[in-house]
């Protein structure tokens, strides 16, 4: 049986390629989202998110990213707000997240991805 994969990604970080190696080193060739240049929809990401058991503060990228100047440390801003920064940045979300069959995670640090192919 084929397990059927698809990993955010991006190219740029040493994580990211770390894990699409394991998974290939497992037999899975994922479908490869490279979100910063088709990120993933609102709908999405909350059905990503449910399927992990977080939520979108759970995803946010601090380093290298618009996180400070766009004040997204304030505990009072709503979920509307953070997926509309998200949205409009897409290199907040964390990297990367991985869905192998109906198992899905953000596999960082690298070796989570072992926890999905288990």
């Amino acid at each position: 049986m084929t397990l059927l994969a698809t990993i955010y990604h991006n190219p740029a970080c040493g994580t990211s390629r770390n894990v699409l190696a394991a998974l290939r080193a497992a037999g899975i060739e994922p479908k490869v989202v490279e979100y910063l240049k088709r990120p993933p929809d609102r709908k999405t990401l909350e059905s990503l998110l449910d399927r992990m058991g977080r939520n979108v503060r759970d995803i946010l990228r601090q380093r290298g990213t618009p996180y400070d100047e766009l004040g997204l440390d304030n505990a009072n801003l709503t979920d509307d707000q953070i997926f509309a920064a998200i949205a409009a940045h897409p290199i907040l979300i964390e990297r990367p997240i991985v869905v192998v069959g109906d198992r899905v995670a953000l596999c960082r640090p690298s070796e989570t991805i072992q926890a999905l192919l288990g």
